[in-house]
Order: structure tokens, then sequence, then C-alpha cells
């Protein structure tokens, strides 16, 4: 049996842990070889919400892995409501106004994977760059299940008000990216010292992957490409 490498280009830190301790575990049993998450560019140097990278240094970032290890696959797991869209846009970004999230994503994902195709070659395997964007934010995740999110941040008594939320909503990645209404805003207005590098990560362990996979259907697809490319 062929063993698979799959590299995870992250957003931050609390992608990185739901990479690493939920993610991976899941994914060896599938038949990968090794699971790991690298934060795009230099994101430790930043401020804590210091915003994804302009799309050329992403894209350099990615491309390089993808040279240097030829048995691996490359993803990503970025926020869609973080991405730039003036200098250093993402492709697909500014043209996703006004879609469904599913198609948001969609159009943004098929873009990255035609521009790091374009840069990798002719030559290039396709199948071995799996771009994911989160709809609309990592935060949507956590209201899979919201007594679970409330248990997880110590906040039990929030779950009525995550539950309105969620409710108002067909999935988790439906709820939307302004300003105001995204979902880490609207955890903030709830929780004012809410910290996503830490209580996003005790959320997400204690709501459990299988949760996620039921509650946000785009999220579901992604996991299951990333299992059927594992052999």
């Amino acid at each position: 049996m062929t063993m698979t490498r799959l590299l995870v280009h992250v957003e931050g830190q609390t992608e990185e842990q739901f990479i690493n301790e939920i993610l991976a575990p899941h994914l060896k049993t599938k038949g990968y070889e090794s699971v790991s998450a690298r934060i795009l560019g230099n994101a430790r140097s930043r401020n804590k919400r210091g915003g994804i990278r302009a799309w050329e240094s992403a894209r350099k970032d990615i491309t390089t892995h993808l040279r240097q290890d030829s048995g691996c696959i490359a993803t990503t797991m970025v926020d869609f409501y973080g991405l730039p869209q003036g200098n250093g846009a993402w492709p697909g970004r500014a043209g996703a106004f006004g879609s469904s999230a599913r198609d948001k994503a969609s159009g943004v994902e098929d873009a990255l994977a035609a521009s790091v195709s374009e840069e990798m070659g002719e030559a290039f395997d396709g199948r071995r760059f799996v771009p994911f964007i989160v709809m609309h934010e990592f935060e949507a995740l956590l209201f899979s299940d919201c007594a679970a999110f409330g248990r997880g941040i110590g906040q039990p008594n929030m779950e009525p008000k995550f539950q309105a939320i969620r409710d108002a909503f067909e999935t988790p990645e439906d709820i939307n990216d302004s300003p105001v209404t995204a979902p880490s805003k609207r955890v903030e207005s709830l929780v004012p010292k809410y910290e996503k590098p830490l209580f996003g990560a005790l959320a997400i362990l204690e709501i459990g992957l299988a949760r996620i996979r039921e509650e946000c259907p785009h999220f579901a697809a992604w996991l299951t490409q990333l299992e059927s490319l594992a052999n």
C-alpha cells in the first residue's frame, strides 16, 4: 500500500492545532503516512489577528512545498472572511459576493487550483493540491454543536444564545461575513474575553470531527476528498 503525506497550509495557530490534534489522527487511519500543518508565511511573528498573507506569497509557500516533496498532497485551511481583496487579493474572492456559501467557496477554490496548476506547469498532477476555504470563518465550525461549544470555553450558559444564532441559518457555514455579523464577531459580542487561539481550540476539541462533518457540508466534502486521496 502506498502511503501519502498531507501538508495543510493554515492561517494561524487555531487551525494548526485543529489539524494536528483532530484531523491528523483521523486521516492517518485512512492511510496517510503523515499529516501536518504549516502556517503560511511568517504568521507567528504577526499579531494574533494579523490576517492572511497576499496570494502571491501564499502560492509561493504552497508551490515550494509541492516541488520539494513530490510525494505530498497539499491543501489549505483559511477563512473566506479574511481573504485579501485589494492588494494581494486571492483569486476568486472579489467576485464571490451575493452567492451561496457553497458557491462562494467553490469559486475561490477553483481559482486557487488553477493558479497553483499554472505556476507548477503542465506536468503537475492537479490532484496533489486540494484547496479548502472555511466558510465563512473558523468560528462558524464551532456552531456545529452549541452545547459542546459552550462547555469547551467554560461558558455552558451560552448554549441558548449560540443555538439562536445557529438556528437562523441553514448550516453553520452560512453564518455571514460582514464586519458585524461574521461568526467571530457574533461570538465576541456574547463572550467579550473570547480569544481565538485558546478558546477556539478548546471548543473544537470538545465538539469533535464527526459533529462538524454532520453539520457543515462544505467541510464534509473536503474531508471526504482528502480521505479518497489517502492511497
